[in-house]
C-alpha cells in the first residue's frame, strides 16, 4: 500500500486579532436623526471582538397584551428599556421593557410609519447579543430590516443601515463570516446610494468590511477596499490622522497575509510615526510589535529582537508586568528564538508568559488569554513536548467554554488538538476532535474552505488507524473535492490528499483506481518538479509497487529535457526507509 500523506494542519484556525486604534462607537444611542446623510448608527449590538458571552437564559417574558392598548405605551417602556441599560441594571429587566415595547409599537404602526419598531426591534436584538443568545437576536434583526424601506424617507434608510451593520456584527460574533460579509456590503450599497462612495463619511463602513473580509481570509477583497479608504484619507482627512495611520496598520495586515512583506513594513513605519507625533505610547508599543514580526518574515532576526524589546520596556512601563500585552511580546520573543535555534531562551520566554496566564489581572480578556496559550502550545510542539502542548489546547478549551462568539477559536484548537491526539497515538481521541470541528464547520458555512479540506484529510488518517477504511474513503473523497476547488489540481496539500485516496483505494482491492490517480500525481510531480526530483523518485517506486502487483507497466509519455533538468526543484528530507502501511506526517 502506497504511503499516507497528512496535510499541514495550521496551529490555529485564523482568529485574526488585529491590534487597531478603537474606532466603533459602543453607545446604544439609536434616536432618529433628521439629516438626510447616512452614517453608521451607534449599534447597541457588541462588534464581534468584544462580545461577551455568558450562560444563556431561556426565560420566556410575560406578556399581558392589554396593557399594550395605550398608543403612549411603547416610547415610555422602549425608554425605561434605554435607562435600564445605561445603568447597569438587569439585562432581563430591560429586555422586558424593549420587547414590550416592541409589542406596543407594533399594534399601532401603519404601513410606512414604522421606524419607532424598528428601533425597538435593534434594543431587543442588543440586549440578546449581551445575554449571549446570538441566535434569537437574528431573527428580530431581520425583521427589522424587512420593515425598513428606504423608499420612505433617509430615517428609514438609516434604520435599514444600522440593521445591517448590526445583523453583520451578530454574525461575524457566531462565526458565520460570508453571512456578515454580506450584511455589511449591503449596508454599505445603502450609504453609497445616500453619499457616495468617496464621502469621507463611508470610511469607517469600509473599514467594517475590510476587518470582516480579513478574518474571513478574502485578502484580495480586503485590500481593495483599504486602498479605497486610504485614498479618501489622502484627500479628505488632516494629515497625520488618527483614522489614517489605524487604517494603515489594517493595510499592514493585509500585506502581510499576502507575503507582501516590504510593503507592510511601510506601511507600519508611517503609523509609528503618527502614533510617536500624538504621543500615544502604547499604540506605538503595538505597532513595534507587528514590526518585529514582519521582520522575523523578512529574516532580519536582530531588528525583530530590538522591536521585540522596545514594545516591550514600554508596555511594562504603562501597563505593568504582569498585563496580557507583556505576555503576547513573551510569545513572540519565544517564537523567533525557536527559529533561530536557540531553545532555551525560547522556553524561558514561554515560561515567562505562562507565568502571566496563570495569575492574568482583574479584567483580562478570557479570548485572548486562550490564544496566548494556543500560540505557546504550538511552540512546544515544535520542541516536540506535545503532552505538555496538548494541556495547553486543553486549557484553552477550557477558558473559552462553548460561547458562539468564540466559535473559530474553538474549531482551530480543536483540530489542532486532534493533530496533538494522533501524535501522540491516541486516536479515537483524534477522530472525535476532528470530528467535532468539522461540525462546527459545516455549521457556520465554512464547508467549502481550504481548512475544512484539511480537516477531513486529518480526520480520514485518525480513520485509517482504526481501520475504519470505508469512512477515511468518503472522508479523503470530501476532501479532494473541497481542495480541488478551493486550492486546484496541482496543490500540495490536494495532492497530499490524493496520494491517501490511492492508499485507501488499494486497502479496499480497487488496484485500478489507486494506480490511475498515482499515475496523474506522477505526471504532476514531473510536470512540476523534473523527473530528477527525489520526491517523483518516491513516487514512482510506490506506483511501480502497484503496477507490478496488477502485473502491468506504466502508461507514460517521453519528458522534455526542461522536466528533467529543472532547477526550480524542491528538495526535502526524506526518511531512509517507509513502511507501506504507515501514515506519517509530511511537512
Amino acid at each position: 500500500m502506497p504511503d499516507l500523506v497528512s496535510v499541514k494542519t495550521p496551529p490555529v484556525m485564523p482568529s485574526l486579532n488585529i491590534l487597531l486604534a478603537e474606532t466603533r462607537n459602543g453607545t446604544t444611542d439609536n434616536h432618529r436623526t433628521p439629516s438626510p446623510v447616512i452614517k453608521r448608527a451607534p449599534s447597541p449590538s457588541p462588534s464581534n471582538s468584544r462580545v461577551k458571552s455568558t450562560t444563556k437564559t431561556t426565560e420566556k417574558v410575560s406578556i399581558d397584551e392589554s396593557s399594550l392598548d395605550n398608543p403612549d405605551l411603547g416610547p415610555f417602556l422602549l425608554k425605561l428599556a434605554r435607562d435600564t441599560i445605561s445603568s447597569g441594571d438587569s439585562p432581563n429587566k430591560a429586555l422586558d421593557y424593549a420587547i414590550r415595547a416592541s409589542k406596543s409599537f407594533e399594534r399601532f404602526s401603519s404601513p410606512g410609519q414604522s421606524l419607532d419598531l424598528v428601533m425597538s426591534l435593534h434594543v431587543v436584538a442588543a440586549i440578546y447579543c449581551s445575554l449571549g443568545r446570538l441566535e434569537e437576536a437574528v431573527p428580530v434583526l431581520e425583521r427589522s430590516i424587512e420593515l425598513s424601506d428606504v423608499e420612505n424617507g433617509s430615517d428609514h434608510a438609516l434604520a435599514k443601515f444600522s440593521g445591517y451593520m448590526q445583523l453583520g456584527d451578530t454574525y461575524s460574533s457566531m462565526g458565520l463570516l460570508d453571512r456578515s460579509v454580506w450584511c455589511y456590503e449591503s449596508g454599505l450599497k445603502i450609504q453609497i446610494e445616500a453619499i457616495g462612495d468617496s464621502d469621507p463619511r463611508v470610511v469607517e463602513t469600509y473599514r467594517y468590511l475590510a476587518e470582516a473580509h480579513v478574518q474571513a481570509m478574502q485578502f484580495d477583497e480586503a485590500k481593495n477596499l483599504c486602498k479605497k479608504i486610504l485614498e479618501i484619507h489622502k484627500e479628505h482627512s488632516p494629515p497625520a490622522s488618527y483614522e489614517e495611520a489605524a487604517d494603515r496598520r489594517l493595510m499592514a495586515l493585509v500585506c502581510e497575509a499576502t507575503g507582501d512583506y516590504e510593503s507592510a513594513l511601510e506601511h507600519l513605519v508611517l503609523a509609528s510615526m503618527v502614533m510617536i507625533a500624538n504621543g500615544q505610547e502604547s499604540e506605538v508599543a503595538s505597532i513595534d510589535v507587528s514590526i518585529g514580526n514582519i521582520y522575523i518574515s523578512l529574516c532580519r532576526f536582530d531588528e525583530a529582537i530590538f522591536s521585540y524589546q522596545k514594545a516591550l520596556t514600554v508596555f511594562k512601563a504603562t501597563k505593568g508586568e504582569n498585563h496580557l500585552s507583556v505576555a503576547s511580546v513573551f510569545i513572540r520573543l519565544a517564537d523567533l528564538y525557536y527559529k533561530i535555534g536557540k531553545l532555551r531562551e525560547s522556553k524561558s520566554y514561554c515560561e515567562n508568559a505562562l507565568r502571566i496566564y496563570a495569575k492574568p489581572e482583574p479584567g483580562s480578556a478570557s479570548e485572548e488569554i486562550a490564544n496566548g496559550l494556543t500560540e505557546i502550545s504550538a511552540i512546544f510542539e515544535a520542541l516536540n513536548e506535545h503532552e505538555e502542548a496538548l494541556k495547553l489546547l486543553q486549557k484553552a478549551m477550557k477558558i473559552l467554554g462553548d460561547a458562539p462568539g468564540h466559535r473559530n477559536t474553538i474549531t482551530g484548537i480543536e483540530a489542532q488538538m486532534g493533530v496533538m491526539f494522533y501524535m501522540l497515538g491516541r486516536y479515537g481521541e483524534a477522530h472525535c476532535s476532528f470530528e467535532s470541528a468539522a461540525v462546527k464547520l459545516r455549521a457556520s458555512g465554512e464547508s467549502k474552505s481550504a481548512f475544512f479540506g484539511i480537516v477531513l484529510n486529518q480526520m480520514g488518517l485518525a480513520c485509517l488507524q482504526l481501520y475504519k477504511i470505508k469512512e477515511a474513503t468518503e472522508l479523503f473523497e470530501e476532501a479532494r473535492g473541497v481542495l480541488e476547488q478551493e486550492c486546484g489540481p496541482y496543490h500540495l496539500d490536494t495532492l497530499g490528499v490524493y496520494s491517501n485516496l490511492a492508499a485507501t483505494y488499494d486497502a479496499l482491492g480497487r488496484v485500478e483506481d489507486a494506480i490511475e490517480i498515482l499515475e496523474y500525481i506522477l505526471k504532476v510531480r514531473e510536470e512540476k518538479l523534473g523527473t530528477a526530483n527525489p520526491d517523483v523518485e518516491d513516487e514512482k517506486k510506490r506506483l511501480a509497487e502497484l503496477l507490478k502487483e496488477s502485473g502491468r507497466s506504466r502508461n507514460r509519455k517521453g519528458k522534455s529535457l526542461e522536466n528533467l533538468l529543472d532547477s526550480n526543484s524542491r528538495r526535502k528530507k526524506k526518511d531512509a526507509t517507509k513502511r507501506r502501511t504507515g501514515f506519517s506526517f509530511r511537512s
